[in-house]
């Protein structure tokens, strides 16, 4: 064997172990996926509480409906005021479609519409309040005792 054909065989094996990446190239390619996972997490995470706030006024929305109609439907001072018991609340307001899932509390002075109160705590914690002349808000009324 030549000298000549021992240094090509060598460049040959020299040359298919480069074929790998470096440390730095891999440590480079971590940090990158690093910085673009802390952007994303955050925005899933306000994405997801949106979700929930929204679904928190859509349930108020609902059983604001459901009130009206109670109301609407009642005759001769029958109209069944609400309660601090979500129990009771389902079963006098269930057959307007209130099914009474996630609203907390209730708070009531009587048998008219214009004095009643809902609140609901959303899952990001946020509490909405809805009474018979306002939609779903996150701003306590004066009928929100």
């Amino acid at each position: 064997m030549s000298i000549s054909t021992a240094l090509k065989a060598r460049r040959e094996q020299l040359r298919d172990r480069e074929a790998g990446f470096t440390l730095i190239e891999l440590l480079v390619v971590v940090i990158i996926i690093g910085i673009l996972a802390a952007i994303a997490i955050p925005v899933y995470i306000g994405v997801q509480n949106s979700a929930k706030d929204s679904s928190a006024q859509s349930d108020l929305a609902n059983a604001k409906v459901a009130i009206n109609a109670a109301y609407s439907a009642s005759t001769g001072g029958s109209w069944t005021a609400l309660s601090t018991t979500a129990a009771t609340n389902t079963s006098a307001f269930s057959k307007y479609g209130w099914t009474n899932g996630p609203v907390d509390d209730s708070a009531t002075a009587g048998g008219s519409t214009s004095s009643w109160c809902l609140v609901e705590q959303s899952g990001s914690g946020t509490n909405f309040y809805v009474t018979q002349a306002t939609s779903p808000s996150s701003t306590k009324t004066a009928d929100c005792k």
